[in-house]
């Protein structure tokens, strides 16, 4: 089967860790803090290669992480930076956040390189939190965690035009005539497993790009047969060849069968079906003259007075493919839009959320007291009205949410205890 969808997870690297440490040199008896910064951790980040076409690779292997950072050292050594992780995709590759379906990025319309998730950066040695009042910080800055994501890859192939229609109705055989393209061929339904692509060449060189959609059923737009697998290829075309089987070799109703694979189209997406569409009435070769009807004739009186342009060929033969090629190309000249980019929804960077300014929980034996210190909880106590009753019990929830009640904890903070941040003490009372 075609791999056009893949399910992946993706972690970037944890930024190293702030290192605590200080000066000690000889005849230099209180040196400074000196901890180094961590290390940035690595980024995962999605490149286009135009020599792929499909996502296998990504059915074999489903985990991808980038490096972490490595943690800083003493005498303001800074971590190893951790590595990137690049993975490769086709052209027209659609990334989506898996549990919402929503699009992070489409790897197309010159999208060729995409950071997905960002590493997270490495955090300050202790080094940057001395001041006046706190000349020795005995606490550095974690490094940033690692973000992870499953995500939903999907292949929408890009191409100008598309070929729609039944099984068997000849794709394969136009695509493989007028085209570069080689797909196999045989005379059995569902032969086709491929979105094809193929170029069209033509004089002057105006030529596009096609795709043969591989052949629909009724019940395609609810997932019946191969639905679902390959609707989605048309999405970006900017023409749909409805191709018909107008001798009707096998005993169906060309008429019909265009009325079904409509229905299915404005059933998938109402864009797709209000595409402009050509009729490509194929297999002329094969009416006989001594026919109580012309088929081409019913076709035309059910779908010219529609707009639609109908084009008698041959696949086999080439009868008639040269007007119904040329008469695309123009049509494509006159439709003023760029190619189909979808926009991005959820952007990792901002949808997800991470915090890691450092703090120090610690017993003081001298004083008898718990300390609490750092910048996060500096910056609380700054915008945080402790004489209300309200403000205190926010305060109490901030130091809860970020388990720092559980560290006074094991660290046997009992009822009636002192506990200082920054000049302020308070009882210790469990709620």
């Amino acid at each position: 089967m075609f791999a056009d969808r893949a399910k992946i997870y993706i972690r970037s690297g944890k930024g190293g860790d702030g290192h605590v440490s200080f000066r000690r040199e000889k005849y230099v008896p209180n040196g400074g803090p000196d901890g180094g910064d961590g290390g940035n951790g690595g980024s995962v980040i999605f490149e286009v290669d135009k020599g792929l076409n499909t996502l296998t690779d990504y059915r074999h292997v489903q985990k991808y992480c980038a490096q972490d950072g490595e943690p800083g050292g003493k005498r303001n050594c800074r971590g190893k930076n951790g590595d990137d992780i690049v993975l490769k995709v086709p052209e027209g590759t659609v990334i989506k956040e898996f549990d919402s379906g929503k699009i992070i990025a489409d790897m197309s319309g010159g999208n060729d390189r995409q950071v997905v998730l960002r590493g997270g950066n490495g955090g300050n040695g202790n080094q940057h939190y001395a001041t006046s009042t706190m000349q020795a910080p005995k606490y550095a800055q974690p490094g940033q965690p690692a973000k992870e994501l499953y995500l939903f890859l999907e292949l929408k192939v890009i191409a100008d035009v598309g070929l729609v229609g039944f099984p068997n109705v000849g794709k394969s055989t136009l695509l493989s005539r007028v085209t570069n393209a080689r797909p196999k061929i045989a005379n059995y339904h569902f032969t086709t497993l491929n979105p094809n692509l193929g170029v069209v060449d033509l004089d002057g060189g105006k030529g596009f790009v096609m795709a043969d959609i591989p052949g629909l059923i009724e019940g395609a737009s609810e997932g019946v047969g191969l639905g679902h697998e390959f609707l989605r290829h048309i999405e970006r075309t900017k023409v749909l060849i409805h191709l018909v089987d107008a001798a009707s070799t096998e005993g169906r109703d060309p008429i019909e069968d265009i009325y079904a694979i409509n229905k299915e189209l404005e059933a998938y997406n109402a864009d797709i079906a209000h595409k402009p569409q050509v009729i490509a009435a194929n297999k002329i070769d094969a009416i006989y003259s001594d026919q109580d009807s012309d088929p081409l004739q019913k076709i035309r009186e059910e779908f010219e007075p529609q707009g639609i342009k109908i084009f008698p060929i041959s696949a086999v033969s080439g009868q008639g493919l040269k007007e119904l090629l040329y008469y695309v190309s123009a049509l494509l000249e006159q439709i003023d839009e760029p190619p189909t980019v979808f926009a991005p929804e959820f952007n990792p960077d901002t949808d997800i959320v991470t915090g890691n300014e450092p703090y120090t929980v610690s017993y003081d034996e001298k004083n008898n007291e718990y300390v609490i210190e750092g910048p996060r909880i500096e910056k609380m106590l700054g915008y945080t009205n402790l004489e209300s009753e309200r403000g205190f019990r926010f305060f109490q929830g901030f130091l809860k949410d970020n388990g720092i009640l559980d560290e006074l904890e094991a660290l046997g903070v009992q009822d009636g205890d002192t506990v200082r941040m920054y000049g302020l003490s308070f009882d210790y009372y469990k709620e």
